[in-house]
This record gives C-alpha cells, sequence and structure tokens, in this order.
C-alpha cells in the first residue's frame, strides 16, 4: 500500500508530518507484540523507577522500524501510565516522598519542555547515540550499586535547605517490616541534577527515572525504595510535558498510544507488587544485562547498522 494515502488526520497536523515507516505497523501480530513488550516495561518501569520508556523506544526502533521521533512519542504515553498505575500504590504505602517529588519535579519538568524542543530539530541518528550512552551509563549504576537495611537509616546533619523545605521523611519497608526515618542531602544538586534529567525525558523519551533514582539514592542518599517510589510519582507529569509538544507536531499515532497504554498499565500492577516484596539487587544484574544489550544495539543503529532486520 503507497504510504501518502494512507495518512490520518493526525498526520496532517503540524509542518512536521511523521515519515511513512509507522504506517506500516498494520498487522494485528505487530500490535500482539507491542502489548506484550508494553507489559514488560511496565513491570520494569515501576519495578524501578525508570518508567518503562528504556524499553519500548528500543522496540518500535529497531522492531517496528518506527522513525524515533515517533517511537518517543509513543513512549512518552507508556511513561504517563506507568506513572499513574504505580504511583497510587507507593503514595498508599507511604513509599513516596511527595514533598520531595514535587520540589524535584519543577527542575524536571522545565527540562522535559526543553528537550523535546531539542529533539523535534535534530537528527534522529543522534537520538540513537544518546540513547545509547544513556542506556550503558544505567546498566553500570545498577549493576554496581547495592543497598542493606543498614544503608536505607541514613545519619548525619540535615542539609539547610532540606530542612527548610521539611524533605526527610521515613517509610515502611514489606521487605523486612521495618520503619526506617532518613534525611535528604543536597538537594540544591540533586534539583541542578534533575533538570538534566528532565532533558532526557524529553529527548528520548524515557521517563528520566534512570537518573532520577541515582540522582535521589547516590546523590541526595534517599533509600533505594523511596526514591524508586518518588521517581515514580514524577515521571508522569515530566513526560506529559514534553508529550504535548510531540502531539503539537503529529508524531503521536493514536493506535500506538493505546495499545501501550494498556500493556503498560497491566504491567505496573505486578511490578508494584513485586517492588514491595523483593530485594532490588536480586534483579538488577538482569536488568542491566538487557541494558546493555540494547544500548550496544541503538549505538549501532547510530552509525548505520541495523542489527536488527
Amino acid at each position: 500500500m503507497d504510504p501518502g494515502s494512507a495518512r490520518s488526520g493526525l498526520d496532517r497536523q503540524g509542518p512536521y508530518p511523521p515519515p511513512p515507516s509507522h504506517l506500516a505497523l498494520t498487522a494485528g501480530v505487530e500490535l500482539l507484540a507491542l502489548a506484550g513488550v508494553s507489559f514488560l516495561a511496565g513491570v520494569a518501569g515501576s519495578f524501578l523507577g525508570i518508567g518503562g520508556g528504556i524499553f519500548l523506544v528500543p522496540f518500535l526502533t529497531l522492531a517496528l522500524h518506527l522513525d524515533p521521533r515517533v517511537a518517543v512519542a509513543t513512549s512518552l504515553v507508556g511513561v504517563i501510565a506507568t506513572s499513574s498505575g504505580a504511583a497510587s500504590v507507593y503514595v498508599r504505602d507511604r513509599l513516596t516522598n511527595l514533598r520531595l517529588g514535587m520540589f524535584l519535579e519543577v527542575a524536571t519538568t522545565i527540562g522535559a519542555i526543553l528537550g523535546a524542543l531539542v529533539a523535534i530539530y535534530i537528527d534522529p541518528r543522534a537520538l540513537f547515540l544518546v540513547f545509547a550512552v544513556v542506556v550503558l551509563s544505567a546498566a553500570a549504576y545498577m549493576a554496581r550499586t547495592g543497598e542493606t537495611a543498614r544503608d536505607r537509616a541514613y545519619q548525619g546533619a540535615t542539609a539547610r535547605a532540606a530542612e527548610s523545605l521539611r524533605l526527610d521523611s521515613l517509610y515502611f519497608d514489606p521487605e523486612d517490616r521495618g520503619v526506617y526515618r532518613y534525611r535528604v542531602a543536597r538537594p540544591v544538586a540533586g534539583f541542578a541534577a534533575s533538570a538534566f534529567a528532565g532533558g532526557l525525558s524529553g529527548l528520548l523519551g524515557v521517563g528520566g527515572g534512570f537518573v532520577k533514582v541515582p540522582v535521589m539514592n547516590v546523590l541526595m542518599r534517599v533509600p533505594l525504595k523511596a526514591a524508586i517510589a518518588t521517581s515514580n510519582f514524577m515521571i508522569g507529569v515530566t513526560a506529559a510535558a514534553s508529550a504535548f509538544l510531540y502531539y503539537a507536531h503529529g508524531f503521536l499515532d493514536p493506535v500506538l498510544a493505546a495499545v501501550v497504554v494498556l500493556g503498560v498499565l497491566g504491567g505496573t500492577v505486578a511490578g508494584t507488587r513485586l517492588m514491595v516484596r523483593t530485594r532490588s539487587q536480586r534483579i538488577r544484574l538482569a536488568f542491566a544485562a538487557v541494558l546493555v544489550v540494547l544500548g550496544v544495539l541503538m549505538g549501532l543503529r547510530a552509525f548505520g547498522v541495523a542489527v536488527v532486520p
């Protein structure tokens, strides 16, 4: 079928019509595969606080051959769905640090809008390369980072800014049924790093959670599970801030978005149950291996090597 004859009303929006590659996604098998990958992305995203876009974007671009900008727009919708499903559970279980999330969200929202504006006008190959670098960095972090029960109850003086904003908090961990009080360190540095995370979200459609979680856990000394829950609370707002720009330029396909949302919401139910009951370290190495594979594939694609036919 001639791609030019299948243009929808959405395709005609804005001065930057989507490339014809995404119009070929009509087979039921491909939609079913997308739903399955979205389910897994929902599990991984809600479990690790990364939104799931880190899995969706490579699948949409490498396996389904969509334009990176269409893939990013679709992924952002999935990130919003992941955040909506997971945040309600984590807030109910009092894992989320709401004050910290709202404080950092100011920075990530600004960064997300700027990232989306940049992504619309740059070469898609640059998106592949940036994505590869970010994914491999996230894999390295996950592989080398661990946390014990003792690490959760951080000691030390409260930062003046954190004390003024009342960012310190406590949470109940169902894993060992312990209540842990923690202090938030370096709030100013965390704010700046969150702006960078938001820029990556708007640029790559990945929610920025794989940057936010390390920022909160390593830089701001927030316990891992509280950081994951808070990241899930934040990523939906960050993604929504940039998703409307992709929609305005005609890069959002409603059929793809609907399939992704259905799959992601199902995965989020499973992911939130896993996160509150298991030790994240047990599956970090497995996810790190997956991220390494994805990073290598995306890096090769950036240099014109299409590994997936």
